[in-house]
C-alpha cells in the first residue's frame, strides 16, 4: 500500500493505492477531511470490430452508508443515479476525455464511489482527482494528469475548496480543472462577478492545482504500471487520398450553404456520391475490403475534410459557415406571453436555435425535497431542459431526460438562480421548463435568455435580466480564432465550447469544455472579453 499527501488551500488531500480494488487496472482512494472517494479505471484489451469512436463511460455514485444513513422511501437500497450523481459523472468525464491519445478506441470505464462523506468536503473534485490518478497508475494510455479545485471568493479574497458553510458567503462557486500547463474545464456560478476578477480567480486556482499534479506524478513514479502497447487504426492511404480529391471542392460548396437543413442535405448527397464512387473503385473481386467497411472509412474521412475546410476558412478568410464574421451574433426574435394558460412564457429564437420557455409559480409546499448525502433540503427554484429529437429533424426513442439534458438544464438553472428572489422575500416555488424546438448551436444559452424573460413575464421580481452566449475556438499551431455565438457544426468540429452567462454588471454562470489539451490564460482572456 502507498499513501501520498499534499496541501491544497488550507486542507490536506491524500491519495492511497494498493489497498482496495486491486484487480482494477488502476484504483485509488482520495481523501479530504472525512470525505473519501474510491475511484477505479478498467478497460477492454480488445477493440470491437468496426469501432470508430472512443467508448468512455464515467459513473459517479454516492452510497448512503458513507454518511451513516439508510435510503429513504420504500426501497432501502440505492437505485438509479440522482441528478447530482449524473452532473458529477459529467464533471469527471469532460476533463479526462481530451487526455486520451487520439485514435485510442478501447472501451474504458471509470467508476467513482463515495465511501465516506462529511458535510464540509464535496466529493466531486476528489472524484476527478481520483479518476486522473487511477488512469495515471494504470496501464491505460493517458497523456497527463489533471486535477480540480472549487474556487470561492469571500469578502474579495479567493478561497480554495471552501466548506459548505463558507459557500453561502461566497460570491462565486466555480469548479476549475487543469493540467500542469492549461485550464481544461470550468463550471460554476457567480454573483455578477466581473471578467477581470474571474480571470484572476482562474489563475489563482491553476496555481493551487499544481500540488495535485505533482502528487499524481509522484504516485505514478512509485506505483504506476507500464502502459500497454497499442496502435491507432490507420485508414487505407489510397481511400484517404481518393476522398480528399473527390470531396474537397464539393465540401467547400456544401459548407457555404447558410441554411442548416439545406447544408446537411448537400453534405448527405456528397456522402452518398463519394461512398458509391469509392465502393466502385475499391470493392472488387478479391478485395479485402467490404462495401460496409469502405462506407465507414469514407464517412470518417469526409468528417476530416469538412473539419479541414471549415477551419481553414475561419483562420485564413475570417468567414464562418453561415457567412458571419467572427464576432457577430445571429438575429434574435422574442415573443412573450405565447402560452395563454402559463404564468409566464416566451418563444426565444436566435438564428436556427429556438426555445419555448415557460415559468410556473407554485406554493411553498410545491418545492422539491432533495435527500442528499449530507441531509435533506428544499429546492424552491427549478429549471428543466428538454431536447426532443424533432428539434434537429431526427427520429429517436424518447426515454426521459438524458445526461446532456440534465447538464444543460443545471447550467441554465445556476445561471439564473442568484437573480431569483430568496423564499423569505418571495414565498413561491418557481419552475422553468425549456422545450428546445429547433437547435443549431447553444440551446442551453437560449434557455438562459428565455428563462430570464419567462420569469419577468410571470411577474417574478428578478434582479437584473440575464443573457448567455456560447463561444468557440479554432486553433492550429500558433494561430487561433475565437468565435462568438457558435453553430452546431462549429461546436462539433471546433476545439472549445465556452458558455458565459451574466447581467450588464457581471458573470452569473460559466462553463468551459475543451476538446484539446487545455487552454492558455491568453486564449481564455480573449474568449471571455469577447
Amino acid at each position: 500500500m502507498l499513501t501520498l499527501q499534499t496541501r491544497v488551500g488550507d486542507r490536506t488531500v491524500t491519495i492511497e493505492t494498493g489497498r482496495m480494488a486491486k484487480q482494477a487496472a488502476g484504483s485509488v482512494v482520495v481523501r479530504r477531511g472525512d470525505t473519501m472517494v474510491l475511484v477505479t479505471a478498467c478497460y477492454s484489451p480488445d477493440v470491437r470490430d468496426g469501432q470508430d469512436f472512443f467508448p468512455l463511460t464515467v459513473e459517479f455514485q454516492e452510497k448512503t452508508y458513507a454518511a451513516g444513513k439508510i435510503p429513504g422511501g420504500y426501497f432501502k437500497r440505492e437505485g438509479k443515479l440522482s441528478e447530482n450523481e449524473i452532473l458529477t459523472s459529467r464533471l469527471i468525464d469532460r476533463p479526462i476525455r481530451p487526455l486520451f491519445p487520439e485514435g485510442f478506441m478501447n472501451e474504458v470505464q471509470v467508476i467513482a464511489t463515495v465511501i465516506s462523506a462529511d458535510k464540509d468536503n464535496d466529493p466531486d473534485t476528489l472524484g476527478l482527482i481520483g479518476a486522473s490518478a487511477a488512469l495515471m497508475i494504470s496501464d491505460i494510455p493517458f497523456l497527463e494528469p489533471v486535477a480540480a479545485v472549487r474556487l470561492g471568493r469571500i469578502d474579495g479574497k479567493f478561497v480554495i475548496n471552501p466548506a459548505k458553510a463558507e459557500l453561502s458567503k461566497s460570491d462565486m462557486s466555480v469548479l476549475v480543472a487543469a493540467t500542469e500547463t492549461s485550464i481544461i474545464m470550468v463550471e460554476g456560478d457567480c454573483a455578477q462577478v466581473d471578467e477581470k476578477a474571474m480571470l484572476e480567480g482562474l489563475s489563482f486556482a491553476h496555481k493551487e492545482i499544481q500540488n495535485l499534479i505533482q502528487l499524481q506524478k509522484e504516485l505514478k513514479q512509485k506505483a504506476g504500471k507500464a502502459k500497454f502497447t497499442w496502435e491507432a487504426a490507420q485508414p487505407p492511404a489510397e481511400i484517404v487520398s481518393f476522398v480528399k480529391t473527390f470531396a474537397t471542392e464539393k465540401m467547400q460548396a456544401a459548407l457555404s450553404i447558410k441554411e442548416k437543413l439545406a447544408r446537411y442535405t448537400a453534405k448527405a448527397d456528397l456522402k452518398k456520391a463519394c461512398v458509391e464512387a469509392a465502393q466502385t473503385q475499391f470493392v472488387k473481386e478479391g478485395s479485402e475490403l467490404t462495401k460496409d467497411q469502405v462506407k465507414k472509412i469514407v464517412a470518417n474521412q469526409l468528417e476530416a475534410v469538412a473539419s479541414d475546410v471549415m477551419r481553414k476558412q475561419i483562420l485564413n478568410k475570417k468567414i464562418r459557415i453561415d457567412g458571419r464574421d467572427l464576432t457577430t451574433v445571429r438575429p434574435i426574435t422574442i415573443e412573450t406571453g405565447v402560452l395563454p394558460r402559463a404564468h409566464g412564457s416566451v418563444l426565444f429564437t436566435r438564428g436556427e436555435t429556438q426555445a419555448l420557455v415557460s415559468c410556473t409559480l407554485g406554493a411553498a409546499e410545491d418545492s422539491q425535497t432533495i435527500d442528499a448525502l449530507t441531509g435533506q433540503h428544499e429546492k424552491h427554484f427549478m429549471l428543466h431542459y428538454n431536447f426532443p429529437p424533432f428539434s434537429v429533424g431526427e427520429t429517436k426513442p424518447m426515454r426521459g431526460p438524458s445526461r446532456r439534458d440534465v447538464g444543460h438544464g443545471f447550467l441554465a438553472e445556476r445561471s439564473l438562480a442568484r437573480m431569483v428572489p430568496h423564499k423569505n422575500a418571495f414565498n413561491y416555488t418557481v419552475r422553468i421548463v425549456s422545450e428546445i424546438l429547433e437547435s443549431n448551436g447553444s440551446s442551453s444559452m437560449a434557455t438562459v435568455c428565455g428563462g430570464s424573460l419567462a420569469l419577468m413575464d410571470a411577474g417574478v421580481p428578478v434582479g437584473d435580466p440575464v443573457a448567455g452566449i456560447a463561444m468557440g475556438l479554432i486553433a492550429e499551431s500558433n494561430q487561433f480564432e475565437v468565435l462568438t455565438d457558435i453553430l452546431g457544426d462549429e461546436d462539433h468540429l471546433g476545439d472549445m465550447d465556452f458558455k458565459v452567462t451574466g447581467t450588464k454588471k457581471g458573470i452569473t454562470g460559466f462553463q468551459l469544455d475543451c476538446k484539446i489539451q487545455g487552454l492558455s490564460m491568453a486564449v481564455m482572456e480573449k474568449a471571455l472579453m469577447q
